[in-house]
């Protein structure tokens, strides 16, 4: 018998999974009866700003489409540079800017470029599934910082100080997924600089940046040493279309690139300059947050009456966490039954904390304000007829 290689023992993304089940499920189910509704992964219900896919459909008309630099086109990383200025009030350096394949492509290459096999880096549980999965599958070790509902899911100094050693970087999200929490300025700050002064690496996913209602954003793209993942999945509502983008310290850019080139060339030139004329598309897409933001408004207030009374703040990307253990001690069978018996599509804690999991559930409120609506009402009935 062949050896399969040990990195392809990393387990399953359970929320693909779940979407996988989910639609082969619609498949058998009849026309006209009980769809299934879609809270299991981040999929925005919405495309592509219009300027997007008008900007993509001139340059298939008229455009070649071959490679691009590894790095990405200039004129998308001078957009991104500008749009840091904009957000933010922070100049970047189009230099320090790569184009990447979704923040999916992005993950190997700044863990690979910046740490070494057996190095360990420390992140909250929970967490986004692939943080672990790829480090693992790098030969990296995860750090899994413990946290609840009184840290808000984010990691604190304390946690970072009750390690035996300093790790060799530190990563985190803020908004959050799967709780959707946020770092406050003054906590942000306090990371970066316990990282500066442990000399850890601070690598600062924030995807889901511009989908958030009350505290305010904090990007590390100025920060020394830290490397900051974003995307056009998110806010831009492009998952498909599978372009995203690193800012990185100087010393990490020709390492990267060079990563770059022999992983995946470059990423698809037609959503780079997709990408780029979404930055044009900003009241449509603030449309598209007033919608999410109606849709967490239902949960939360609809959630309580299905027995679901702990959910976290939710104060940032699409997501409700909510703490199932009054209903359940397994929310992986818990997510099936619903899925099996109620067509619901949710997502297990345990797909973001394999301690604490058990007791959790995450449900995406990014689909059609309709099916979140419909959704919340049928977990308030199963609820009733328990």
């Amino acid at each position: 018998m062949l050896r399969i290689g040990q990195a392809a023992s990393v387990p399953a993304f359970i929320a693909m999974d779940i979407a996988a089940e989910a639609a082969r499920l619609e498949v058998t189910l009849p026309p006209g009866g009980a769809r299934v509704l879609h809270m299991e992964v981040g999929q925005p219900g919405t495309p592509a700003p219009q300027t997007a896919r008008d900007a993509a459909a001139k340059a298939m008309a008229g455009h070649a489409l071959g490679y691009t630099d590894a790095m990405g086109r200039p004129s998308l990383r001078r957009r991104i540079a500008a749009h840091y200025q904009d957000w933010y009030g922070q100049s970047v350096d189009p230099a320090r800017i790569v184009i990447t394949n979704g923040a999916s492509g992005a993950f190997p290459l700044a863990f690979l470029a910046g740490f070494n096999p057996g190095d360990r880096i420390a992140m909250a549980a929970p967490y986004y599934p692939p943080y672990v999965n790829i480090l693992r599958a790098l030969g990296m070790v995860p750090e899994i910082l413990p946290t609840g509902p009184g840290d808000r899911f984010q990691p604190t100094i304390k946690l970072l100080d009750a390690l035996d050693r300093p790790p060799a970087g530190l990563l985190i999200a803020s908004p959050g997924n799967p709780a959707g929490t946020m770092l406050r300025p003054d906590e942000f700050s306090a990371l970066a600089n316990w990282c500066a002064s442990a000399k850890v690496r601070l690598i600062s996913d924030e995807i889901y940046h511009g989908l958030h209602w009350d505290a305010p954003l904090c990007t590390a793209a100025n920060i020394p040493g830290a490397v900051v993942i974003n995307s056009f999945s998110k806010y831009f509502s492009m998952t498909g279309w599978r372009v995203g983008w690193m800012v990185l310290p100087e010393d990490l850019c020709r390492p990267v690139e060079c990563l770059a080139q022999n992983f995946f060339i470059c990423a698809p030139h037609i959503s780079q300059i997709a990408a780029e004329a979404a930055f044009d598309g900003h009241a449509e897409l603030q449309g598209h947050l007033a919608r999410y933001r109606q849709a967490r408004d239902v949960l939360r207030a609809q959630l309580p009456l299905a027995g679901l009374h702990h959910l976290a703040p939710a104060e940032g990307a699409f997501y409700i966490y909510a703490d199932i253990s009054e209903l359940t001690d397994n929310s992986l069978t818990f997510c099936r039954h619903l899925l099996r018996e109620h067509h619901i599509a949710t997502t297990p804690g345990l797909d973001f904390d394999a301690e604490h999991g058990a007791r959790y559930m995450r449900l995406s409120y990014c689909g059609k304000l309709a099916d979140i609506v419909a959704a919340a009402a049928r977990l308030v009935a199963i609820h009733r007829a328990r």
